[in-house]
């Protein structure tokens, strides 16, 4: 059975940085794709970043040239590195692991990144 683990949430100010890790344990198939999503009380979940097993990434308009999304050297790991935090980035974010030939999506717990002087 497949499952993802997130790491790395906490409070920082704006302007600051911090870097998500996620790591899927089990068979994970050849062909999938990892997506960070977050939620903030009263919104949707929506999608932040996402990124393939060929490397091809994705991201939410108003986090693109401040969020990087990357496979780490261990297998099935990734990573968000996240620059010029802002207040409204304020949210719990989820790891979803997409596993294409099954279409099987397998969520973590989620991790709460606070952005606030």
């Amino acid at each position: 059975q497949v499952q993802v683990l997130e790491s790395g949430g906490g409070l920082v100010q704006p302007g600051g940085s911090l870097r998500l890790s996620c790591a899927a344990s089990g068979d994970v198939e050849s062909t999938y794709v990892f997506g960070w999503y977050r939620q903030a009380p009263g919104n949707k979940r929506e999608l932040v970043a996402a990124i393939n097993n060929s490397g091809t990434s994705s991201y939410k308009d108003s986090v693109r040239g401040r969020f990087t999304i990357a496979r780490g050297d261990a297998r099935n790991t990734v990573y968000l590195q996240m620059n010029n935090l802002k207040p409204e980035d304020t949210a719990t974010y989820y790891c979803n692991l997409a596993l294409i030939p099954s279409q099987v999506a397998i969520w973590g717990q989620g991790t709460q990144v606070t952005v606030s002087s």
